[in-house]
């Protein structure tokens, strides 16, 4: 069974003061935690094995979400300290929680109704990215994707990556513990033709501001009348 981990680190400078005092994932949409939506999502489309790293008021996670057995999942945590890791710092801090196999990682500040099931057997390289049209805040975007579904970092259409990825451990090999970028990461992958990628059509959102925060609470009310 793919496990996944869910990326809970994030000091959420963009939110304050909403994250003065409660770690971003914990921030309430909808009636519950944003990383509970995520959480629900997931077991949902059969994935269980749930890791989740966390720095900045850390434990107030583990202390919400618990080993996981009220949502159906199993829960490991790997705490970072107060300051993290960055992305790709985190996700090595926490191989030996993630096994030798391929596994699923996505932000936990992103909002999607994306099919998750469809990576449990996904083929994969060294890595495979789930990309979305450029938002109003990230106009540049970030990669490229060539007819044969491969990354690319070459000019042309460039598409935003929507922080859910699944990664062969191998590319995380050699690096050592310490903070990280995961974006340099991904593209030596692309730089050796090892990284493939997919476009998401339906719903996502970065949920970096309070604004942006109340539209997702207007997105969810609205799917559930």
């Amino acid at each position: 069974m793919m496990k996944v981990m869910i990326l809970a680190a994030g000091r959420g400078e963009r939110m304050r003061p909403l994250t003065d005092h409660t770690p971003k994932p914990l921030l309430q949409v909808a009636g519950k935690a944003i990383i509970e939506h995520t959480l629900l999502q997931l077991v949902n489309a059969g994935f269980t094995e749930i890791v989740i790293n966390h720095a900045y008021l850390g434990q107030q996670i583990e202390e919400h979400l618990g080993q996981g057995d009220r949502y159906g999942a199993h829960i490991c945590y790997s705490p970072e300290g107060e300051l993290g890791l960055e992305t790709a710092g985190g996700i090595i801090h926490a191989l030996p929680l993630l096994g030798n196999e391929p596994f699923l990682v996505v932000n936990g500040d992103i909002a999607t109704d994306f099919p998750f099931a469809v990576l449990h057997h996904q083929p994969v390289n060294l890595a495979h990215l789930v990309l979305v049209d450029n938002p109003e805040h990230h106009t540049a975007g970030d990669f490229g994707l060539d007819a044969k579904g491969q990354l690319t970092l070459t000019s042309g259409e460039t598409f935003t990556f929507s922080g859910i990825g699944v990664y062969h451990p191998d590319l995380f090999k050699n690096r050592p513990l310490g903070p990280c970028k995961l974006g340099e990461v991904i593209r030596e992958g692309i730089r050796q033709q090892r990284v493939s990628g997919q476009k998401l059509k339906g719903f996502w959102m970065d949920i970096g501001t309070p604004e942006r925060l109340n539209q997702l609470h207007k997105y969810y009310t609205q799917q559930s009348i």
